[in-house]
């Protein structure tokens, strides 16, 4: 019997295709494994079980069920999670009284009011119908409209804000969605006016900000062609990649993502048929951003201008995905044509031109010669101080030996003196803000839980059976949680878990997770669980030691010989149970 929205909830859905929409999952035995979204990492610790829908990362020591995924995700409250998870499953939630609200959930709710307010003005106002049928001129359709809900800000100074506030919204919270703005002498105004409107979405389309364009030939000598909504407690620019939450399927899928500028690129590459493709909205790549991407796919095709002799954002950003393992290619474009500007032309040339896409190394080999004489000792130099710091980043010594040969050809230098001059390119990765790899703050774990944790392993593995191994006199030794799992598993090794107790549930789930991806032979396991028992006895009889001696030199200093003589025969009792 379904006894709650949270029983509902995850009696609805899956968890391997909740956590399957984040990150990207391969099948290992009866789970599946991933690298951990919430740290840095090279070989896989991530794990989920769609028997016991938990996930579990063996790296960073962090797990749970699909609710403390999307927590973790997200990086929301439960409140929130259950929310999201709800509209995902179809379960409606009773109403919230609006005084228990969190202050998130009100930006939401506020964000949302606001993009049907600006995709009413585009539909019924007179400068928004003018605003619609500039975006048509643009060869945007009407169902794009629809699908990216693009809007209009009319252009007066409240009329949002009067609009919000209205619907019992306090101005205070219009200014925290990053709507409104206050002026130092008081007054209150729309920071979106005038502006056609595109909504940004999270990963679970819900509208956290917006970006706002002119559109009118009077403004665009006047004031900034966009707008944008600063950072929110919803909308952080480094973490927020256009239309990622549409795209994310179509990335896995093709296992690439193509990287775009601007909004209306994103819009009509989708509207083109591919839709693989997010923006990042005019700002550079950021760690946050290639961190997302990398649940996704591991191929980065660049649809976007860049110049390899500049130390430019963007080229930072580049050699930041080169750093982390990204495999990368660049997409040409016509000189001054982004990616909207040849689809409206003609997509056939935008379909060409993804074919065509270089690997990002012939790319910059080609611009860094492109003008430059690689027979004059300037022009090597020149070359040099491109390529060798591009060089430098490339992760695998294998590739790195390859295009060190391929310069020293291209050059007609030796490889050696290119080796030497490669030693002395220093970069300055801290820029970069890298996670270290594998390095992980795990909270730690006595020796005995350790012990503890691997028998109970162990006997998982095996079915149980060599439970027998463990005598009556041994679980004075074992935690509480351990001699509790014991009991469960000596009445019935299938026990529903309901019978543990609410703290050690999750303590056997992980347990069970960990059994299930253990790779061990079978004449290792019994000799293993001997060990550990032995280890977990002595510990247990040295600590006991440990504490008679304490309470032998009390008595000591109290005098009571009768206590000593005491103490001291419980004590010989217990020392010849050490070895």
């Amino acid at each position: 019997m379904i006894s709650s929205p949270i029983d509902e909830i995850k009696s609805r859905l899956d968890i391997v295709e909740v956590i399957g929409s984040y990150i990207k999952l391969h099948k290992a035995g009866a789970n599946y494994r991933a690298l951990c979204p919430f740290h840095s990492e090279k070989k896989p610790s991530f794990f989920v079980s769609p028997a016991r829908q938990i996930w579990h990362c063996f790296g960073c020591g962090k797990g749970s069920d699909i609710f403390g995924f999307v927590k973790e995700i997200e990086g929301v409250e439960f409140g929130d999670a259950l929310r999201i998870l709800a509209q995902r499953a179809g379960v409606e939630l009773k109403p919230i009284r609006p005084e228990l609200k969190t202050e998130r959930n009100r930006l939401y709710e506020i964000c949302e009011l606001a993009t049907r307010f600006f995709e009413k003005q585009l539909e019924e106002s007179s400068t928004g119908k003018e605003a619609k049928k500039y975006l048509l001129s643009r060869n945007i359709s009407e169902e794009s409209i629809k699908k990216w809900r693009l809007g209009y800000a009319p252009d007066v100074w409240q009329g949002l804000s009067d609009f919000l506030t209205s619907r019992s919204y306090k101005k205070e919270e219009v200014e925290k969605a990053g709507l409104g703005i206050s002026s130092d002498q008081g007054s209150f105004y729309d920071r979106f006016r005038g502006r056609i409107i595109f909504p940004i979405f999270d990963l679970n389309s819900q509208v956290v900000g917006f970006g706002g364009r002119i559109f009118k030939e009077k403004d665009k000598t006047e004031i900034a062609k966009y707008v944008n909504t600063p950072n929110t407690l919803l909308y952080d620019k480094s973490r927020i990649l256009y239309g990622l939450d549409k795209a994310k399927v179509e990335i896995r899928k093709k296992d690439s993502c193509i990287l775009v500028e601007g909004y209306t690129d994103v819009i009509m590459t989708h509207q083109a048929g591919t839709q693989n493709v997010v923006a990042t909205s005019g700002t550079a790549l950021t760690p946050e951003q290639l961190k997302i991407l990398r649940r996704y796919s591991n191929n980065l095709i660049l649809g976007f201008d860049m110049d390899v002799a500049g130390d430019t954002a963007t080229k930072r950003g580049i050699d930041l995905a080169q750093i982390q393992g990204f495999d990368i290619r660049v997409i040409r474009l016509p000189e001054g044509k982004d990616a909207a500007d040849v689809i409206s032309l003609n997509p056939k040339e935008w379909e060409k031109a993804i074919e065509n896409a270089k690997l990002i190394l012939d790319f910059y080999f080609e611009s860094a010669f492109s003008g430059r004489d690689p027979k004059t000792p300037e022009g090597k130099k020149e070359v040099s101080k491109i390529l060798l710091p591009v060089l430098k980043r490339i992760p695998n010594q294998i590739e790195k030996s390859f295009w060190i040969q391929r310069l020293a050809k291209d050059l007609g230098v030796r490889e050696e003196d290119l080796r030497e001059e490669l030693k002395k390119v220093k970069l300055e990765e801290n820029l970069y803000g890298l996670e270290p790899e594998e390095i992980i703050s795990l909270p730690p774990k006595s020796r005995k839980e350790l012990l503890e944790e691997r028998l109970l392993t162990l006997i998982l593995k095996t079915g149980n059976k060599n439970l027998n191994l463990i005598d009556e006199k041994e679980n004075s030794y074992f935690s509480q949680k351990t001699q509790e799992i014991l009991m469960n598993l000596k009445k019935d090794k299938n026990f529903p878990t309901e019978k543990l107790s609410p703290e050690t549930i999750d303590y056997f789930n992980y347990l069970a997770l960990k059994a299930e991806i253990e790779e061990i032979e079978e004449k290792d396991i019994e000799p293993e669980i001997k060990y550990c028992l032995k280890e977990i006895q002595h510990l247990g009889v040295k600590n006991k030691l440990d504490q008679i001696s304490q309470e032998i030199k009390k008595a000591e200093e109290e005098k009571d010989s009768k206590k000593i003589e005491k103490l001291t025969q419980e004590f010989n009792e217990f020392a010849k149970e050490k070895w």
